[in-house]
């Protein structure tokens, strides 16, 4: 149960973290000349990059710790769920750089080393590169974690319904991530699945947590290591 809450946690954690810092961001960035206000609101700025930088933290701690529980059943999908993170939250930390690279550059604008139309358009470049980033490491995740869904549909780690709604989720936010690589915006909506996959899986973990098997198999695990 500890591992299961532990999990649980995270995935509620990395929804709430990710979220408020992406808020937080577009508040300053949202507008169309945002770089000449960055210097007056660099706290908000940075506050919102670092909770998004957070996420990364927390979806390595998910891959690590999900990896045990779930390669009694699967090691392949424990590796490759493991390797699409990894690859995803790197993503993700390129993005976030290249938004916490906005603070500088407005400071050179406002001093005047720097020209304030080339200052904004490379500033919007970081804005959008975030973005792209954003999406490939969307992409990565919503493949790996597809499989890491259908494991534990096909073991019943956690009820087959809720992660028969994670395999779809995940589906659909892979495709949402790759219409938006191709300028079709509608990834807002094929996000909802999985988000909501996700949320109720963390309560899940929370108050229940997984299957009796994980906790049978753990306990065979453990009197074949005594006797051996």
């Amino acid at each position: 149960m500890f591992y299961s809450r532990l999990i649980g946690g995270l995935f509620l954690a990395g929804f709430l973290s990710y979220g408020v810092g992406a808020l937080l961001v577009t508040s300053v960035t949202g507008d169309e000349g945002f770089l000449a206000t960055v210097p007056a609101h660099r706290g908000v700025l940075v506050l919102g990059a670092l909770l998004m930088l957070v996420n990364t933290a927390v979806d390595i701690g998910k891959a690590v710790l999900f990896f045990p529980v779930i390669e009694r059943w699967g090691k392949r999908t424990a590796l490759a769920y493991t390797g699409t993170m990894v690859f995803e939250v790197a993503m993700m930390a390129v993005g976030v750089l290249a938004l916490l690279m906005l603070v500088p550059l407005a400071d050179r604008a406002a001093s005047g080393q720097l020209d304030a139309s080339i200052a904004q358009s490379l500033g919007s470049l970081a804005v959008d590169g975030n973005e792209v980033a954003y999406q490939v490491g969307q992409m990565s995740l919503g493949f790996g974690a597809m499989f890491l869904a259908y494991l534990l549909f096909r073991t019943g780690l956690v009820p087959r319904a809720l992660a028969g709604l994670g395999v779809v989720g995940y589906a659909t936010h892979m495709l949402g991530a790759v219409f938006e690589l191709f300028g079709v915006h509608i990834s807002m909506w094929l996000l909802i699945p999985g988000g909501i996959f996700e949320v109720s899986l963390g309560i899940w973990l929370l108050v229940k947590g997984f299957g009796p098997a994980v906790y049978r198999e753990r306990g065979r695990d453990s009197r074949t290591a005594l006797t051996a």
